[in-house]
């Protein structure tokens, strides 16, 4: 054999060996499951210390990863909070700052500018999906799903429409998936003229045939076989525990043996959601019904011999709902300690429960309060699959890895949000330091102060005896604020 015959073979076998090489790092890439429940309150998981309601496998997903326990929501409500973590942009300089719907079906879209957390997978070699409710974008917008990053989708487009858990129909990419729903029972209504409240049968008109969450967590397991043999990302924004009240029977009944003080929700007063004959079971049901979905979902991981491989990440869009005729946090404790609920930026309306597990990788059983912010998940989840380099410079999160992997984390400057909804308020979260601001919309400026440290509740307002602390995060929300014609604050605009 020649010696330019040995050198081509072993030019041919170092090609090879190098091609393998590359596609066992290609292969070895971790697969990435978001979860991101839909208004579950900070303390409504037993890991974070709920008492009544059942979770066990989420639980269990705590005991094997890292709790976060000084976590924030993008925003106080639904669809400002999933612009934060989609374009990795705190609520000062997202584009979606409040609910927007723009009829006749969705809310105001992400525009085509942002670089969405999809959009940088796809960019790493992740095939994506979406599975569950979107909300930042209507089926003929910018902001639809394939548009912003994701492969496949399915699910409710819109935030209205996921108000019934037995809809019509529901997204299966851009084409309507029909469900065996005749007739469809609506997210708002009131029980039957001259229909007996105290008479279970009365509340039968809001039971369906075809949960659509069952569909939801069908195609999400469909999704990770589909793509087992290649690095995924799956976004599952599933609509529990978001009212209204529907659940099937069958998950009802563990809670009705408990035999709770449990007076129906009638909707007497003419607003809200659909009533239910035992709200506060059907509640600590739906709860329930989704750590169910999530068991499924990390099962087959466990069945497929993927788990040792994807990280989990599980958080909260917001806190507990408001409507405490249909949701009683209080019977709950659904937020605990804290101060707010859905639509406040108080502790109770934006820290959320949050867990993350990667064997391996996180220490089994930890906890963190590293502050930090759905914007940090883009560039945390970048470093943990080793994609650094490709963070945006223009995010405003930073990446918690060294926090989750148990290194020496830096702490973040601070921790910005904003909400033109509900009055109109500000916050800002500088170490211990947070300062709140509320009723903006009457055009008044009044900053409160709280050290968080010291008064998790946010009951003492020390504003006045800190005014050089007052003044320095007053100048930072000055910094973090830009004006927005869509979603203005009518204080500071």
């Amino acid at each position: 054999m020649t010696l330019s015959r040995c050198f081509s073979i072993g030019l041919l076998l170092l090609t090879s060996a190098l091609v393998v090489s590359n596609a066992k790092v290609e292969a070895a890439k971790p697969n990435v499951v978001l979860i991101i429940a839909d208004d579950l309150g900070y303390r409504e998981l037993g890991s974070f210390g709920q008492k009544l309601i059942r979770t066990p496998h989420l639980d269990k997903l705590a005991q094997q990863g890292i709790r976060l326990t000084q976590h924030y929501s993008g925003n106080a409500v639904c669809a400002p909070s999933r612009c934060v973590l989609m374009t990795g942009k705190h609520p000062g300089h997202a584009v979606v700052r409040s609910n927007k719907s723009t009829p006749p079906e969705g809310q105001y879209p992400i525009p085509d500018s942002d670089v969405t957390i999809g959009e940088l997978m796809q960019q790493q070699g992740y095939v994506t999906g979406a599975f569950g409710k979107w909300g930042m974008g209507g089926p003929d917008s910018t902001g639809r799903p394939l548009n912003q990053g994701f492969n496949r989708f399915f699910g409710y487009n819109c935030q209205g429409h996921a108000h019934s858990y037995y809809p019509s129909y529901l997204w299966s990419d851009e084409q309507q998936f029909q469900l065996n729903n005749n007739p469809p029972v609506p997210g708002h209504a009131g029980l039957e003229k001259g229909a007996d409240s105290s008479d279970p049968k009365s509340y039968n008109q809001f039971k369906g045939q075809d949960y659509a969450p069952d569909r939801i967590n069908e195609q999400a397991l469909e999704f990770i076989k589909k793509n087992k043999d290649q690095p995924f990302f799956l976004y599952y924004p599933t609509v529990i525990p978001h009212v209204a009240l529907h659940v099937p029977d069958e998950e009802l009944k563990p809670y009705l043996k408990l035999n709770w003080n449990d007076p129906p929700f009638t909707r007497s007063k003419g607003y809200g959601y659909t009533p239910h004959f035992t709200p506060r079971a059907a509640y600590a049901a739906m709860i329930s019904r989704m750590d169910r979905y999530i068991g499924n979902i990390l099962t087959l991981l466990d069945d497929l011999d993927l788990a040792d491989n994807t990280i989990v990440v599980f958080s909260s869009d917001n806190g507990t709902t408001h409507l405490k005729e249909e949701v009683d946090y209080d019977f709950f404790s659904s937020v605990g300690e804290l101060r707010g609920l859905k639509g406040s930026l108080y502790e109770g309306g934006v820290r959320v429960p949050t867990i993350v597990r990667w064997p391996g990788h996180i220490s089994q059983g930890t906890t963190s309060d590293t502050i930090s912010g759905f914007e940090d998940w883009s560039p945390t989840l970048l470093s943990l699959i080793g994609a650094s380099d490709a963070i945006p410079e223009n995010l405003d999160g930073i990446s918690i890895a060294p926090a989750l992997l148990g290194k020496t984390q830096q702490p973040r400057p601070y921790l910005y949000r904003e909400f033109t909804g509900y009055g109109g308020q500000q916050t800002i979260r500088v170490g211990d330091w947070k300062a709140v601001r509320q009723n903006l919309r009457k055009g008044k400026i009044v900053t409160e102060l709280y050290n968080i440290a010291e008064d998790i509740s946010e009951k003492n307002n020390v504003a006045d005896q800190h005014p050089k602390i007052v003044a320095r995060l007053a100048k930072l929300m000055e910094k973090e604020h830009i004006p927005s014609d869509i979603f203005p604050l009518k204080a500071l605009d």
